[in-house]
């Protein structure tokens, strides 16, 4: 039996009037961090970073395809991994609808991960995506952009997100999967270290946040799209 309060109707629109405040605030504090995110200096790039595409081979300059704007996401799938992290796979389930629209407003939208072209490409099918991915496959844009570490990198510590971050909680004793080793094991690789973050960015969790329940978590439950029961 549920032990959530009830109330009337009267109630129920006080309260949400109130709680409309504290929505509003958080949205204008959030077009801050945007503007602020915007005003951030620009930095040449003077490296030339090779990429493999559908297309074929790519600069980074390429990546643009003629467009003013270029957003990448890390797509975490190493050149190892069995499968992509189902995390960032979650997260790109929202892509294909948005690619048209930003790129017929100034922005390409690229995946970007270290794995092989050809392994994207399988895992791209059998997702049934269609929006960018490229492969930097033996180039230094990950390592160079933070977000491809060395193991003597992770035991010194990374300096990730504009800060040092606490290490993620590890598998339990006995054999137990802790959050991290488990999403390692679904991406059929060794555990990795990464924070929170991108929420902003993982489409299914701003619904859950507007769910009677919430986000309603015990640890990890979300699987790639084609991986659920029933």
């Amino acid at each position: 039996m549920s032990t959530h309060k009830s109330g009337t109707r009267q109630e129920w629109l006080g309260a949400r009037l109130e709680l409309l405040k504290a929505e509003k605030e958080l949205t204008r504090r959030s077009d801050e961090v945007a503007l602020a995110r915007q005003e951030l200096p620009w930095v040449r790039i003077e490296k030339d970073y090779p990429f493999q595409t559908d297309e074929g081979s790519a600069s980074l300059a390429g990546l643009f395809r003629g467009r003013s704007q270029l957003l990448v996401y890390h797509f975490m799938f190493g050149p190892d991994y069995q499968a992509g992290c189902p995390s960032c796979s979650s997260i790109a389930d929202g892509f294909n609808g948005i690619t048209a629209h930003l790129a017929h407003h100034d922005v390409m939208l690229w995946a970007v991960s270290r794995a092989p072209l050809p392994k994207l490409q399988a895992y791209k099918r059998r997702m049934g995506w269609t929006f960018p991915w490229a492969s930097s496959s033996g180039g230094d844009f990950n390592a160079d952009y933070s977000v491809s570490f060395t193991e003597n990198q992770q035991n010194e510590g990374i300096e990730y997100n504009f800060k040092r971050e606490p290490a993620a909680p590890p598998a339990r004793e006995g054999g137990g999967e802790g959050p991290v080793a488990l999403l390692a094991v679904m991406a059929g690789t060794d555990a990795p270290t990464y924070a929170r973050g991108v929420d902003g960015l993982w489409g299914m969790y701003q619904w859950l946040d507007r769910a009677p329940k919430g986000r309603n978590e015990n640890g990890i439950w979300w699987r790639r799209h084609d991986e659920y029961k029933g």
